[in-house]
């Protein structure tokens, strides 16, 4: 397995549980921290380097912030985060995908992408700022960039598909202060396990019935409908569209 982290600490607790599970695996981690561009790039013509053969790539970087942060790129820090690294290692290791078919990609997004409209002269949030209104704009920019991904994989034998894990006691939003933080540590008594919330993605990464699926959003194991702007194809090309500008790759 390989692993994208940010916290050496953290990373290294990782690795050496997954070395007691699977001693015999080349487990690796590479460091960077996704919501920089340059970081984003240089990761992934690492990985892409060293790892020819990928079978599956998974997209679960996430985060949702109280106040508004702007990164060193210019992006707000949740489209940079949510959206713009699951775009970039996508495209960075595409190559690596498509050598290794049948091969996945697996995107986790959220049903917070209910209600979300993209505001494409707004991406930003330049014009008013809402953490929970930001998150769930990235969350459908993570279905739509699925579905344009899904069309533009056709053919290749690599399949890329999304989904909702449920409301998952991570330590998803532990960063945020006030009125916010204090919701979240109510509700995440109510959570899911993270082993309960990584079931769609395990299903997603290792099961053989989604192999021959593409562009769908999943819940529980099993498709679902996401919203009508969630199946806009024409705001997912422009989104891809407006992804490539930014990043440059």
């Amino acid at each position: 397995m390989v692993l994208v982290a940010r916290d050496r600490a953290r990373a290294e607790a990782t690795l050496a549980r997954l070395r007691a599970i699977a001693p015999g695996a080349a487990h690796r981690v590479y460091y960077a921290d996704l919501s920089q561009l340059a970081e984003m790039k240089q990761v992934g013509h690492e990985i892409a380097a060293a790892e020819p053969r990928i079978d599956v790539l998974i997209n679960n970087a996430g985060g949702m912030f109280a106040s508004k942060q702007v990164t060193k790129d210019g992006l707000e820090m949740t489209f940079a985060t949510n959206h713009m690294s699951y775009f970039v290692l996508t495209e960075l290791l595409r190559k690596n995908l498509a050598a290794s078919a049948p091969a996945r990609v697996v995107n986790t997004a959220s049903n917070a992408h209910r209600g979300a409209k993209l505001d494409f002269a707004d991406l930003q949030a330049e014009k008013s700022y809402s953490g929970f209104r930001v998150y769930g704009r990235s969350k459908l920019c993570n279905i739509l960039f699925t579905r344009e991904l899904a069309r533009r994989l056709a053919g290749t034998g690599v399949t890329a598909n999304s989904l909702h894990p449920g409301f998952v006691n991570t330590r998803f939003g532990d960063q945020n202060q006030g009125f916010g933080s204090v919701v979240f540590g109510f509700l995440k008594k109510f959570a899911l396990t993270p082993e309960q919330g990584s079931e769609t993605i395990v299903y997603l990464a290792s099961s053989d019935a989604p192999t021959k699926l593409s562009g769908e959003y999943f819940y529980k194991s099993k498709i679902v409908a996401p919203s009508k702007e969630a199946q806009d194809d024409e705001a997912a090309v422009r989104l891809w569209q407006e992804s490539e500008r930014i990043a440059r790759v």
